[in-house]
């Protein structure tokens, strides 16, 4: 790993010192993808924020994918549609032979996180609406414009190599990756990578995210006159509420590592009638694999409990199950390498004054944008969960978190949409694209650090036998949330931005 680091700084030397980028192109890759990503940096732009106007949830994300794919196709790419089954996944293909490398985003955006962009009091453009309250919609940016400067960089440079890009769906449902991973899509990759939006350009190594399950309980009774003849009904709804209780009741009882929460998405129509039918959902979150499993099976008992005590009947269904996310250190090493080579972008006085006035809507410290590059550390695990974890445990993986996004600023909550579709946004995407395409780059052109990253892999996870969560013939639900965008769509509508965007 040392030769490929003083390589890098060699080539940062010359870089700096040549002042003919047209000439460096013709010889390096790595400047000619570079160059690519400056030249469609509005494109990249453009991307995101005609993303961030769909606003679609997920599974939902239908305009969303027609966008990416049509891009991608006019790139070159081979695009597949429905991927798993999923008819907002796609999996793009470009160039040929080994190695066979991954690069794989999420596009969803979040439940009730409608906000105008650059507009710091709430200021919903759909009262209730969705929106890209966590920036997802900067992750399609990043994939596609390093998309294409990898393309361009293969085609000028006759570069042997695959890249296979995979749109993830639902991410915030965790949902549709362990599908992939179990479907064979990852069976030929050799090394994958992930983009994801933050307030930093870092990564980093090791188990980063917990495991996850992702389960409906419904519960079925009998309707009855709930003033006449109570008695002869039997509530589903009182089971529902038993199972809630009781999960409570034994979390006294559970690792204090554990993570679950829940909601009730059915809880009956009208008093007067008994309810014969509720549903509560739950995720169950831990440090292991064998952790979120365990917090499932006692909940199948928990549920089973609830339905004896009130005579009703339950089906459970997993809607999701994903390991913990890890990541590799030689391949994290050489996203180090790249994020020291690009650098964080040079914010205006007016990007960091919006900055603070993002920070003080979401009354968090206001400190601005982050000026300088993380270091490269072991990551330190946290309890949010992410669908990727499946193949993060199947080949070599590497994340780049890339500053869309300003610090501080909980995902999820409204304030985190401002920046999502301004410069800031656009400015951290390309970034995170010339971080993504350096990296994957450096992969395709040097065998021995790929080989390097998949000795070291084989070490990290030696006695963790990856075997899927999801249970045998499980289908993904591919319906979710589409009551709720049912419910929005149209108005959002009037808000979606078509405008033309091609790379070249």
């Amino acid at each position: 790993m040392h030769r490929f680091v003083v390589c890098c700084a060699i080539g940062v030397v010359f870089a700096l010192a040549s002042p003919d980028k047209g000439t460096l192109a013709q010889v390096d890759p790595k400047a000619t993808a570079f160059a690519a990503v400056d030249r469609n940096s509005t494109e990249i732009g453009k991307v995101g924020d005609a993303i961030f106007s769909f606003a679609e949830l997920g599974m939902q994300e239908f305009e969303t994918a027609k966008l990416c794919a049509d891009i991608l196709a006019d790139m070159g790419y081979e695009v597949e549609t429905g991927l798993s089954g999923i008819p907002t996944a796609l999996l793009a293909t470009y160039g040929s032979g080994q190695p066979v490398i991954a690069i794989h985003v999420e596009y969803d955006a979040v439940p009730n996180g409608s906000q105008a962009a650059g507009v710091t009091e709430r200021k919903e453009l759909v009262a209730g609406a969705p929106g890209h309250a966590e920036g997802h919609n900067t992750n399609a940016a990043v994939w596609i414009g390093a998309a294409f400067a990898i393309k361009d960089a293969i085609e000028k440079h006759n570069l042997a190599g695959t890249i296979k890009l995979f749109s993830a769906p639902a991410e915030e449902q965790i949902i549709s990756r362990p599908y992939f991973v179990r479907d064979g899509h990852f069976t030929d990759v050799d090394a994958a990578f992930h983009a994801h939006v933050g307030s930093s350009l870092a990564t980093s190594y090791g188990v980063r995210q917990y495991a996850a399950m992702s389960v409906e309980y419904e519960f079925s009774g009998k309707t009855a006159h709930a003033g006449s003849s109570p008695w002869t009904g039997v509530s589903a709804v009182d089971a529902v509420k038993l199972m809630d209780l009781s999960w409570d009741v034994l979390r006294e009882h559970l690792p204090p590592t554990q993570r679950s929460h829940s909601v009730i998405t059915h809880g009956g129509i009208q008093p007067n009638v008994v309810p014969d039918y509720a549903k509560i959902w739950f995720y169950f979150r831990e440090s292991t694999y064998e952790g979120a499993r365990h917090l499932y099976e006692r909940a199948h008992q928990v549920a089973q409990g609830a339905a004896t005590m009130t005579g009703a009947t339950f089906e459970e269904h997993v809607l999701a199950a994903v390991w913990p996310t890890r990541d590799n250190r030689t391949v994290a090493e050489v996203v180090q390498s790249n994020i020291e080579l690009v650098g964080m972008p040079d914010w205006t006085a007016e990007e960091q004054a919006l900055a603070r006035r993002i920070q003080r809507a979401a009354e968090v410290e206001e400190s601005g944008l982050r000026t300088g590059t993380s270091s490269l550390s072991e990551a330190t695990q946290s309890t949010s969960s992410n669908d990727s974890g499946d193949i993060t445990w199947t080949v070599p993986h590497g994340r780049i978190t890339f500053p869309a996004n300003v610090p501080n600023v909980p995902f999820h909550h409204w304030a985190a949409a401002i920046a999502e579709a301004t410069s800031i946004a656009h400015k951290g995407s390309v970034a995170g694209a010339k971080v993504l395409a350096g990296a994957v780059i450096d992969l395709l052109t040097n065998p021995e650090l790929l080989l390097e990253a998949q000795e070291t892999f084989a070490q990290e996870v030696s006695g963790s036998a990856y075997r899927s969560l999801l249970p045998a013939g499980q289908e993904p639900p591919i319906d979710l949330n589409a009551e709720e965008m049912a419910k929005h769509r149209e108005l959002m509508k009037a808000h979606y931005q078509n405008l033309p965007i091609r790379f070249r």
